[in-house]
């Protein structure tokens, strides 16, 4: 028998527009041209390193590859990021659910991150109308229409609307099921969310007035992957009736094959793992594991990449040594643990997030 289940439609949503938000993006946002903190001589050396790195790969033709974590977003890093592709030094760039969340939030009102402890004593934390609604809409027209997490929700930003499908064009899709099951289930899923909110085919017009500080825009207007990667349950817009969790499952799905596609051009590449400890390291490791398997299979190997992670946790090992004993605190510094696991060539870096990325940008611009 089923578990009793709680009724989201019940849920009462508020206006994004009341919520009282900390970071304001055109206050708050970083240049690429902002002079960071200055490094010691030992991040110095690392941020060399990686430059002199991922210069080699741009020549290769190796991935290059961004992976944040939320903060990166909410730090309001998205103009040095956004410029690291336009000039084209990344090639690839991922994050988790709410570093998706934060991106659109900024380019939509142009504020994000509301105050957790007093909205959830209130029973109002994530419960904002306009984050549930229009994020989980793009993403379930996106999935429909063949497109990634993070490619959805860029195509909402960069298009400013949605194109929402007639109940007749659906109804072919689901019509061809023997031809193509997944077409057809995607399409009898949007059939049925178009129907429970009434809404009508055409252009639906979604203004995102500070579309400029949108990476999930840029990226998708400069057509360079930007992947997705949630986990269920975790992220606001899974309070929305409008969620819907196939939708989720084939776009995030999209993504994580497309990411594991850039792990396996990794060979001679670069991987940059920020503010991320736990959602880089697990698609890391899976992804590279794929990878290979099918590199050897063909006579060939991935071994010669190189990682940074960065991150402000302090430690104290030396990592080219391999992982510490079970006895030091640094073991349980688990991205550091999985990283060095990897093969290739690892370096971690203790350092803020706006730092490292402006010594970076700065550097390859002098390269």
């Amino acid at each position: 028998m089923p578990f009793p289940q709680l009724n989201r439609h019940k849920i009462k949503f508020n206006p994004l527009s009341q919520r009282e938000d900390r970071v304001f993006i055109e206050r708050d946002h970083i240049s690429p041209d902002a002079e960071p903190k200055p490094f010691d001589q030992p991040e110095q050396q690392i941020v060399e390193e990686t430059v002199a790195r991922i210069l080699s790969a741009r020549g290769a033709g190796a991935s290059r590859m961004l992976v944040f974590g939320a903060h990166a977003i909410k730090n309001g890093l998205a103009p040095v990021i956004a410029a690291l592709i336009e000039e084209g030094w990344i090639t690839h760039l991922a994050t988790n659910g709410a570093g998706i969340i934060h991106d659109w939030e900024f380019a939509y009102q142009g504020s994000s991150s509301e105050h957790v402890q007093a909205n959830i004593e209130e029973g109002q934390f994530g419960v904002w109308e306009e984050t549930g609604y229009y994020l989980n809409l793009a993403i379930n027209v996106g999935a429909w229409a063949g497109l990634g997490y993070g490619e959805s929700v860029g195509s909402l930003v960069e298009k400013e609307g949605l194109e929402i499908p007639s109940e007749e064009t659906l109804r072919t899709d689901i019509s061809h099921v023997k031809e193509n099951p997944e077409q057809s289930a995607a399409a009898a899923d949007l059939l049925h969310i178009i129907r429970t909110f009434e809404l009508d085919p055409g252009w639906m017009k979604v203004p995102h007035p500070y579309k400029q500080f949108g990476l999930q825009a840029a990226a998708y207007r400069l057509d360079i992957p930007y992947t997705g990667h949630p986990m269920f349950g975790q992220d606001i817009i899974y309070l929305h009736p409008m969620n819907h969790g196939a939708s989720i499952g084939r776009a995030a799905q999209r993504d994580f094959l497309t990411f594991a596609h850039d792990i396996a051009e990794l060979e001679g590449g670069v991987y940059l793992s920020v503010g991320s400890a736990v959602m880089s390291p697990m698609i890391f490791e899976k992804s590279l594991s794929m990878a290979r398997n099918l590199a050897i299979q063909d006579g060939k190997t991935i071994e010669n990449h190189f990682m940074l992670v960065a991150d402000l946790a302090k430690s104290s090992w030396d990592w080219n040594q391999g992982e510490p004993p079970e006895a030091s605190a640094d073991y349980y510094l688990r991205f550091n643990k999985t990283f060095s696991r990897m093969g290739g060539t690892m370096r971690y870096l203790a350092a803020d997030n706006r730092d490292f990325l402006l010594h970076l940008i700065g550097a390859l611009r002098r390269a």
